[in-house]
């Protein structure tokens, strides 16, 4: 199944997405994650796709922003909400196997920030794994221990998620 273009945007269903994600799936079981760590709001539902391969494996979310209301690149990624590390889930970071799911890896900007914060928690290994990855120039190198997973690397162009589109909904 082929993802539908319209006034070049990319939509994407969420077999689609499913489908992509099974092909990681693989690559992320080498990887023997201990948590995820879903950043917001666009890796949290690939984030539990993933987790359904795996029984039991924690997901903590964080919240971040690379981008304003403009849809324009910020200057830094802005952390709205991190996971507290004296929680049950929180507490597995520190020496611990730390995947971190988003939807995109685009300028990397969020990644590069996730990254640096999540180093202060002194995790033994970080993964990513993102859906896609856009071929383009990136504002940052990810460093050669960090695993990285991509289930497609796609054009520069914008991506419309199913779970970032509307509807209309009939009137119940």
């Amino acid at each position: 199944m082929e993802s539908a273009t319209e006034n070049n945007k990319i939509y994407y269903t969420y077999d689609q997405i499913h489908n992509i994600v099974a092909k990681m799936i693989p690559k992320i079981t080498v990887f023997q994650p201990d948590v995820i760590l879903a950043i917001g709001g666009g890796g949290f539902i690939p984030a539990r796709m993933i987790r359904s391969y795996f029984a039991n494996l924690p997901i903590l979310a964080v919240s971040m922003e690379a981008y304003n209301n403009n849809n324009e690149v910020n200057k830094e990624a802005i952390i709205h909400q991190w996971f507290d590390e004296k929680t049950t889930y929180g507490a597995l970071v520190r020496n611990g196997r730390v995947l971190i799911v988003d939807e995109i890896d685009d300028t990397r900007l969020t990644l590069s920030k996730c990254i640096a914060e999540l180093n202060k928690h002194q995790p033994s290994a970080i993964g990513i794994a993102v859906i896609h990855n856009k071929n383009k120039q990136k504002c940052y190198t990810i460093p050669d221990n960090i695993t990285y997973i991509a289930g497609e690397t796609i054009n520069d162009n914008w991506i419309n998620y199913p779970w970032e589109t509307t509807c209309e909904v009939d009137e119940i």
